[in-house]
């Protein structure tokens, strides 16, 4: 095999990682995660690119201190976050699999 030719696989390449990345940040977007805090009293769904898409405060909560709702609003949104840092790990290692790629390189896209 030349070197043109494998100059030109490794562009092929490059071009189906670049589209199948792409397609699964597409896919993020429209993937969401659910997390809670305080027994589901404040509940939280984010996609999978971290936006989050609604925030929902069991109304007996309100009666509470404000540092406490504080406090569970930001153990969801935490949680939530961290289910999408799993979710995009997962994607975009399934974007990435099957072409060849070392472990380590799999991750940098």
């Amino acid at each position: 095999m030349n070197i043109q030719a494998l100059m030109q696989q490794a562009q092929t390449m490059q071009k189906k990682v670049e589209a199948n990345v792409e397609n699964a940040k597409k896919e993020l977007a429209n993937k969401e995660v659910q997390a809670e805090a305080g027994s589901g009293l404040v509940k939280v769904t984010m996609t999978g690119r971290h936006v989050v898409k609604r925030l929902t405060i069991d109304p007996s909560l309100l009666e509470d201190e404000p540092d406490m709702i504080e406090d569970l609003i930001a153990a969801a949104i935490n949680d939530a976050v961290r289910q999408a840092d799993e979710l995009y790990e997962s994607t975009m290692a399934g974007a990435t699999s099957g072409m060849g790629l070392p472990p380590g390189m799999q991750g940098m896209f």
